[in-house]
């Protein structure tokens, strides 16, 4: 470090966090570097709400690693512009999609995944198929449905997809708001029942699932026990805690990450 920046007595912590903290000071401003790095971070970030999901890719590296059945659909925003300035068309479908999912029912799953841009594509892309692998080892005797890939998508999306696929649950794997040290957060929202009209109250949520952050294995034991005790109770959302953890012998390694129930749903 130059001589002519004053160390923060905290740069030692620097180690244990990605958090902007200890980062020096030059006179009254921040170091070169460490302003740099915002400054590519904030970009990182404004991309990631930006940028659109290549569905095809995504399909085809679907079908790659043996998840067959597949379906794409889109909500009512026609595009980027209208998804962000108008959260409701994010939440339901187009008419062109709620067709072809009607034409594609076919019993009643246990359970549909569905993949969502949300508010980064970056996340959609990059941790949706390790975490389905993750999790579908764990669901040997399960039905499941289809996979769904939505574009233009709010996590409320997922309870119209479930509804006209008769799905038992439906899990929605979103990307989640960016933040300045991770614009490729996935957010995974579980909805016993769904139908259109739940509320926020009746889904379970486990954000933050990347590398960097919950990892996909312990994701995936999360999300196996809320998916087994929901459909022995016949609910999720706040009346099925999260007590995962208790059946390891030593909780996975990641930054905190499981809520109850979800925030309102501003994806």
């Amino acid at each position: 470090m130059s001589e002519s920046v004053e160390k923060n007595p905290w740069d030692g912590l620097r180690a244990f966090t990605n958090a902007r903290i200890a980062l020096g000071r030059a006179g009254n401003s921040l170091p070169t570097a460490p302003l740099l790095a915002f400054n590519l971070s904030h970009a990182q970030a404004r991309d990631a709400v930006h940028h659109p999901l290549d569905a095809d890719a995504l399909h085809e590296q679907l079908h790659v690693h043996g998840f067959a059945t597949t379906l794409d659909v889109h909500s009512a925003a026609p595009d980027r512009e209208h998804y962000l300035r108008r959260p409701d068309l994010g939440r339901r479908l187009s008419d062109a999609s709620r067709s072809l999912l009607s034409n594609a029912a076919r019993g009643e799953p246990d359970v549909v995944f569905a993949i969502a841009d949300g508010l980064s594509a970056f996340a959609a892309s990059r941790q949706s198929i390790p975490m389905l692998q993750a999790i579908h080892a764990n669901l040997h005797d399960w039905q499941i449905g289809p996979i769904v890939v939505a574009r233009q998508s709010r996590v409320a999306l997922g309870d119209e997809i479930g509804e006209i696929l008769r799905a038992r649950m439906v899990v929605m794997l979103i990307g989640e708001r960016p933040g300045l040290s991770s614009p490729d957060s996935l957010g995974i929202y579980l909805t016993y029942a769904p139908k259109v009209g739940c509320s926020d109250a009746q889904r379970n949520c486990i954000s933050n699932v990347r590398p960097e952050g919950l990892s996909f294995a312990a994701a995936a034991h999360k999300l196996h026990y809320l998916l087994t005790h929901a459909r022995r109770l016949g609910l999720t959302g706040v009346g099925l805690k999260d007590e995962s953890d208790a059946l390891l012998e030593a909780a996975p390694s990641a930054a905190p990450s499981t809520l109850t129930a979800s925030t309102p749903d501003t994806r």
